[in-house]
């Protein structure tokens, strides 16, 4: 037993050495992607090993990845031309590009009374209006819509419907002046209130739990401009009920969608002490909504003033377990005077530092997705940082490729047979299949493809979790699996990331560009079925 197990130590020891080549692009490359060798040892006899190289560049329209643009609430569906969406110049480039060929997602902040204008009444069941057709243009693109709901009427007007208050529900006006009908804010512990919002969440919901058009849900909207700080309440301390009640009424109605919540230092608090303090329950409120299903991110990357060493260590606490969103928080357009940063790295009339500060600051918080926003935000990325724009598309988020893939050529209908394949991936963040609206449903899986390419067999390897792949660290893996009910021909090999809930169509795009099939798959090797 001894001599056998130390021979078992000896096998797993050198297929470890033979496979321990690193997830960089020129690892294990053999050259040509596609590459095959035909005698790798310590590999499943009979296997052929197909090594396929990464691609760094390309824009990877996955989920919970990339870049977010942002649309003015005010906005109608022609501002790609409008506000020069489509024709944003590029020093570097001849010719200009789009923004979205950029980001795969668009984020609008907007209020529940331009969703819902009297009671019942939604807008998405109108097809002629506004905010309709803007979502509309946004998924004509092959892009997803993102949400904050806003109901505070401070600094921006009636954000909560007038019908919520006609019914009784108790209001402040805004302390800064502006007072009347038209600056009031509904009380968050206001029972009337909390009827009529989670009315129109479940209705909101119906329409937008639906992954297929919505990547995230910015999910607590309450406080000023919905970043739950600065809040007013009927009683101080139904602080934590209100918490509690709205991050259970998103989680309740939100089981497809991911959700997420600004994890700063005054969640939910009133900021009476400052900036610089920290809530006392700030943790355990933001623990309660991440156990709930919640995602992370935050409205102040490279506002080092607001952004400190408090959510620098809560962000590297929740690495890899749920991911991070960044919003810069420094407006360079002229409505903050960002050079007065306490870091002392932004210049006056230099928004290129700005973009930097919050490209370092979303690097070392490994975040996966980064924004543009509107105005000057979006112009100085392309404008002025374009360098760390395409930086982003390839260093950030999640890239995921396979580098080595060992099959056999020649099989037996009926015969069982062993797959080895190693995984990369190439960016900063992590694919968060580990979340609970997504429940790992996305996975490795093999197919035979057909002279058309369609996939006529499908082999799901359900052991492989796509969220511990990180970067530096290749994850490899051996699939058994038993060719029964394939019939006698020819086939090819491929690989794709499957989504199970979709009768195991491709779900997630690889970092790879070579031996594409139109829906995704990568043709790695012909077989032969006996």
């Amino acid at each position: 037993m001894k001599i056998e197990k130390m021979l078992s130590v000896v096998r797993l020891w050198s297929l470890a050495c033979l496979l321990s080549c690193s997830g960089t692009l020129s690892a294990c490359s053999g050259g040509d992607d596609g590459a095959i060798d035909e005698g790798d040892k310590g590999l499943p006899a009979g296997n052929v090993t197909v090594k396929v190289i990464g691609d760094k560049k390309t824009v990877l329209r996955n989920p919970l990845n990339g870049w977010v643009m942002y649309m003015g609430r005010g906005w109608d569906e022609n501002f790609w031309t409008t506000m020069g969406y489509d024709n944003m110049k590029v020093p570097e480039l001849a010719t200009p590009v789009k923004v979205s060929d950029y980001a795969s997602t668009c984020y609008i902040r907007t209020s529940w009374s331009s969703l819902n204008p009297s009671e019942g009444v939604y807008v998405w069941n109108d097809p002629n209006a506004r905010l309709t057709k803007l979502f509309k243009s946004a998924l004509d693109r092959n892009m997803r819509l993102s949400f904050r709901i806003v109901v505070d009427g401070r600094d921006q007007g009636l954000n909560t419907p007038q019908y919520v208050f006609d019914a009784g529900a108790a209001s402040y006006p805004d302390p800064n002046g502006n007072n009347g009908e038209s600056r009031k804010s509904p009380y968050p512990d206001d029972e009337i209130f909390q009827q009529k919002y989670a009315a129109f969440i479940e209705a909101f919901a119906k329409e937008f739990d639906d992954p297929d058009k919505v990547d995230f849900i910015d999910a607590y909207g309450l406080g000023k401009w919905g970043e739950a700080h600065t809040m007013v309440y009927k009683d101080y301390a139904n602080k934590e009920k209100v918490f509690e009640w709205i991050t259970s009424l998103y989680s309740r109605c939100f089981k497809k969608v991911p959700l997420v919540i600004n994890y700063h230092r005054l969640v939910g608090a009133n900021n009476t002490s400052g900036w610089g303090a920290v809530a006392s329950d700030t943790e355990k409120l933001l623990n309660s909504a991440i156990n709930k299903g919640y995602s992370l991110r935050h409205d102040a990357f490279g506002m080092t003033g607001y952004y400190q060493d408090w959510e620098k260590q809560f962000a590297e606490r929740w690495n890899y377990k749920r991911p991070i969103i960044m919003e810069g928080g420094w407006i360079t357009g002229g409505t903050h005077r960002y050079w007065i940063d306490p870091s002392e790295k932004y210049r006056e009339g230099h928004p290129e530092d700005v973009r930097q500060g919050e490209f370092d600051a979303s690097a070392e918080a490994h975040v996966n997705m980064m924004d543009f926003r509107v105005g000057d935000e979006t112009n100085s990325w392309f404008t002025k940082c374009f360098s760390l724009v395409q930086r982003f598309v390839t260093e950030g988020g999640y890239r995921l490729y396979p580098d080595m893939i060992s099959l056999p050529k020649d099989v037996t209908s009926g015969q069982k047979v062993s797959i080895v394949h190693r995984w990369n991936n190439m960016g900063w963040g992590y694919c968060p299949t580990n979340i609970p609206q997504w429940n790992q449903k996305y996975k490795v899986a093999f197919a035979l493809l057909d002279n058309n390419d369609k996939a006529v067999k499908v082999f799901v390897d359900e052991q492989t979790d796509l969220s511990t792949w990180l970067k530096g660290k290749p994850t490899t893996y051996n699939f058994d699996l038993t060719m029964k009910g394939v019939s006698v021909g020819v086939y090819n090999w491929a690989v794709g990331l499957v989504d199970t809930t979709k009768d195991n169509e491709i779900g997630l795009q690889m970092a790879v560009t070579k031996n594409l099939t139109d829906s995704g798959w990568v043709r790695l090797l012909q077989v032969t079925v006996k």
